[in-house]
């Protein structure tokens, strides 16, 4: 784990607050849904659903995250951008779906359903099914900056869910040397490093709190706040809200 995940780690253990704070449904305007796609730099059918997470984070209408695993390193390229948590996070993906295995590059929809993560009308078109059946971002939130806090706000619903924090880097180019996709350069975006929860939320409109810094502007920063059901205590289930800040739109929020 890198220093910055050890200090988040630190800052959130001592600086997350939560407070009854409502946040009515037209305050915000929900995203269409949550990609998650499971890629490596070694698999040579990942390149395409890179593309097509560039495509969906490019109409900003759906939060998209990249989630680099570390099982295709064997083939002769070390990902520089897996984790062996990413790769936990898909094999949870797997037990909830009852996969026996897993695949790259998978898409998971709202925490729902998968895709091959190269289909880009396939994604949209199921992310559209899934929304028009009650399956979409029905509680809704917002994060936003206020001073040096990150204030993140969720409205009002049913059940209980985790409040999830998904850090990524917005953008790294990456010159593969060897492998399936040796003396490709790449542009990855999204690309996780770190997954936090830093609550729970109870149906309630809730209010939690986050010191800034845990965006680092240096290392080209954002995060994703995800509303996550859970299945059981590792095994992750249906997202239903979430948002997405950059460390830009957090200085812009600042300044106004």
């Amino acid at each position: 784990m890198s220093f910055s995940c050890h200090l988040r780690r630190m800052l959130l253990g001592c600086a997350f607050g939560l407070a009854a704070l409502p946040v009515a449904a037209g305050d915000v305007v929900s995203p269409k849904g949550v990609v998650e796609l499971f890629t490596s730099q070694g698999c040579s059918s990942c390149p395409p659903a890179d593309a097509a997470l560039k495509n969906l984070i490019d109409e900003d209408k759906v939060v998209a995250l990249a989630y680099h695993v570390d099982y295709w390193n064997y083939l002769g390229w070390a990902d520089t951008l897996a984790s062996k948590e990413n790769t936990a996070r898909q094999y949870a993906y797997a037990r909830m779906l009852g996969r026996s295995g897993v695949y790259t590059p998978q898409a998971i929809l709202n925490g729902r359903a998968h895709l091959n993560g190269a289909d880009l009308p396939g994604i949209r078109s199921k992310l559209a099914t899934l929304d028009s059946s009650g399956k979409g971002m029905t509680v809704p939130i917002t994060a936003t900056r206020r001073s040096d806090e990150i204030d993140i706000r969720v409205g009002s619903g049913q059940g209980k869910a985790n409040v999830v924090v998904v850090y990524f880097n917005r953008q790294q180019q990456v010159n593969v040397e060897s492998g399936e996709n040796g003396g490709k350069t790449i542009s990855y975006l999204h690309s996780v490093n770190d997954v936090q929860t830093i609550g729970m939320w109870d149906g309630q409109p809730a209010n939690f709190v986050l010191p800034a810094m845990v965006l680092d502007e240096a290392r080209n920063g954002g995060c994703a706040v995800l509303l996550q059901r859970m299945k059981d205590g590792e095994t992750p289930g249906p997202i239903i809200g979430a948002t997405t800040l950059t460390s830009d739109s957090l200085k812009n929020n600042a300044a106004n």
